[in-house]
């Protein structure tokens, strides 16, 4: 199977044998952003890597996660964002979903605001936190600085209605773009409808048709899919940068190599890691990269899929392209703040 190409080896080599090391640094000068590192999940972990990041989420913070398919086990739980969430007196964020999961599946859809809130409440969110739905008025229009695809980013309306943001990804696999981490959850999972099929398309779908989704006129671009979530996920970054800011934290459990937008993803066959940070979302989603990569593969841990479905999808070229149009750093040093 082919190996991802890997840009941070030394800190490749300090996680492989010796989880339990408290720093590690990326072979190549300058090191690059920090991405902060902790083995521990729990609320608790939470709010202790957001303060190592030294970044306050001030204003009016939308919290930007996956509320899961109704059928989908993996998501983020309320329980474990709680503390971080109602710390900032942040708002849970989400848009609705560009395809349904079809016959006798409605009660597990997001793909029109009203089903989308009964899967909010079922999987607990509503009795703990504000929530919103941002392109449940309507849509709007962000610039890219990378048009080489899409020529603006279609967003939720109601993002005009915050400061700052807390990008709150779950690491994990996806069908179409390999994996799904902070590039995917600023890109498609802050487009609205039409901007899920504009992203998709590589700008080719400007209004959602449904008679043409996953056809190859739709997805026969990958590339131009992948590169068009990178441009995306900058303008989400820009935006948010013009305010009072945005970070990017990922938490690597219930690892399926499915996103939490399939309805029954696949089984996780992936040990829970740890939850990562940082100011540079193409550092945070590399350095959760190279650990996947670096796993190896025993009874109770097994890589290869994710692996192979990153592959399959040439999923790293999100973040080679991200690194190319200035979004940020594929180079890193990695610190623990595990005592």
């Amino acid at each position: 199977m082919k190996r991802i190409a890997l840009f941070a080896a030394a800190a490749l080599m300090l996680l492989g044998c010796n989880q339990k090391q408290e720093t590690a640094t990326t072979a190549q000068e300058p090191e690059g952003p920090v991405v902060y590192m902790t083995r521990d999940i729990s609320p608790e972990a939470l709010v202790k890597i957001y303060q190592a990041l030294g970044v306050e989420a001030t204003g009016r913070v939308a919290v930007k996660i996956s509320t899961g398919e109704g059928s989908n086990p993996n998501y983020l739980k309320p329980e474990l964002i709680k503390n971080l969430v109602q710390l900032v007196d942040g708002t849970i964020v989400e848009c609705n979903t560009a395809y349904g999961s079809g016959p006798g599946n409605e009660k597990d859809e997001r793909n029109t605001s009203a089903n989308h809130w009964k899967v909010i409440e079922r999987h607990g969110f509503t009795p703990l936190f504000k929530v919103d739905i941002m392109d449940e008025e309507g849509e709007m229009r962000i610039p890219v600085q990378d048009s080489t695809h899409i020529k603006y980013d279609i967003v939720g309306s109601h993002m005009a209605n915050y400061d700052f943001m807390i990008a709150l990804n779950h690491f994990k696999g996806h069908p179409m773009g390999g994996y799904g981490g902070a590039l995917k959850n600023l890109s498609i999972g802050c487009g609205s409808a039409n901007g899920k099929a504009y992203i998709h398309s590589a700008g080719k779908m400007e209004v959602l048709d449904m008679a043409k989704l996953w056809t190859p006129e739709f997805i026969g671009d990958q590339d131009g899919f992948l590169e068009s979530m990178a441009a995306a996920a900058q303008a989400v970054t820009d935006y948010f940068r013009a305010k009072k800011g945005i970070i990017y934290i990922s938490v690597m459990n219930n690892m399926s190599i499915d996103c939490d937008c399939v309805d029954h993803p696949e089984p996780v066959k992936l040990e829970d890691y740890g939850i990562l940070a940082s100011t540079d979302p193409v550092a945070l989603d590399q350095a959760c990269i190279d650990i996947i990569n670096n796993q190896k593969v025993t009874a109770t841990n097994d890589p290869t899929d994710l692996l192979s479905r990153i592959d399959k999808q040439h999923g790293i070229h999100t973040i080679e392209h991200a690194e190319k149009i200035g979004l940020g750093s594929r180079q890193y040093k990695l610190v623990s703040i595990d005592k």
